[in-house]
């Protein structure tokens, strides 16, 4: 019988489909049913109690709105901080886990916050080593065709030093044209 959006009439009984479909059903008898031992209550002693409640930091911790507290134990070792902390909080605030809203404001959060960190380590002492983080001098060290045979990446090969390097070069510009502006 081919599917259409009609429905059969009148619908197969249960003894029809049983016949038809082997196994159908076998999950409506709870005495065939293999899980029923394992959905019965048990009274079971519980070794442990709830821990008690950790105290939440000064500034507050961000929780998904679809849950109704904390975890009675929750990690803090990297605090909500600047802008990419008010980001974040808004996500948590204001958009279900289920929303795209949600994953993108974190996402935006994450490169205002790697953006930041760019900021810091120019204005550092130890700037990062952009040749370095390209990969070029590993590659140049090892073996860098033979690596590069064979693998599906291999057509954008060329250009990943410039994803990696060319917003440096694009912000070094502005601020070159900046600093320029305000010496005239």
């Amino acid at each position: 019988m081919a599917s259409t959006a009609d429905k059969p009439t009148p619908p197969p009984s249960a003894d029809d489909l049983r016949a038809r479909i082997p196994g159908w059903g076998a999950d409506l008898d709870p005495a065939d049913r293999p899980s029923v031992p394992k959905e019965q209550r048990l009274d079971i002693h519980v070794p442990w109690t709830l821990p008690e409640q950790q105290p939440e930091p000064a500034g507050g911790r961000e929780r998904s709105i679809e849950h109704a507290g904390l975890t009675p134990v929750f990690g803090t070792a990297q605090p909500l901080h600047g802008v990419s902390g008010v980001i974040r909080r808004y996500a948590y605030a204001r958009f279900s886990e289920a929303r795209a809203a949600h994953w993108l404001l974190l996402l935006a959060a994450d490169r205002v916050d790697a953006g930041g960190a760019h900021v810091r380590s120019l204005v550092s002492r130890h700037p990062d080593d952009l040749i370095a983080e390209t990969g070029i001098l590993a590659e140049r060290r090892w073996s860098p065709l033979a690596d590069r045979r064979g693998r599906v990446d291999a057509r954008h090969h060329w250009i990943d030093p410039l994803i990696v390097v060319g917003p440096w070069i694009v912000a070094a510009a502005g601020g070159i044209a900046l600093v320029r502006r305000l010496l005239r």
